[in-house]
């Protein structure tokens, strides 16, 4: 059964950073081969992708994110990081991880807030 853990969440004031985490489980060295992401989703409002990162390295970025959040992954941990800096009260969300396999099939991690005070 493949697990996502996300850590790393918070309560920061604008202007400071935050590093998440999110380690799988489950997916043995299958884990190098999937593609990863970062959602969040704010009170009241839809679920966005923030950032994904590919088997290969490439990586997308939200406009919103661009130049201020990096997606990374340690492929002997099994994790995926999304450094978060020049955080915006706006940035408040749940952040969900989620892995997509080489099969297709996806899994989503449980989520961890993040709140960034003005």
């Amino acid at each position: 059964q493949v697990q996502l853990v996300e850590s790393g969440g918070g309560l920061v004031q604008a202007g400071e950073s935050l590093r998440l985490s999110c380690t799988a489980s489950g997916v043995g060295v299958g884990f190098s081969r999937s593609r990863m992401h970062w959602h969040r989703q704010a009170p009241g409002k839809q679920r966005d992708l923030v950032a994904a990162i590919g088997s290969d390295g490439s990586t997308y970025y939200a406009d919103s994110v661009k130049g201020r959040f990096t997606i990374s992954r340690d492929n002997t941990k099994n994790t995926v990081y999304l450094q978060m800096n020049s955080l915006k009260p706006e940035d408040t969300a749940v952040y969900y991880c989620q892995i997509r396999r080489s099969n297709g099939v996806e899994y989503w991690g449980q989520g961890t807030q993040v709140t960034v005070s003005s």
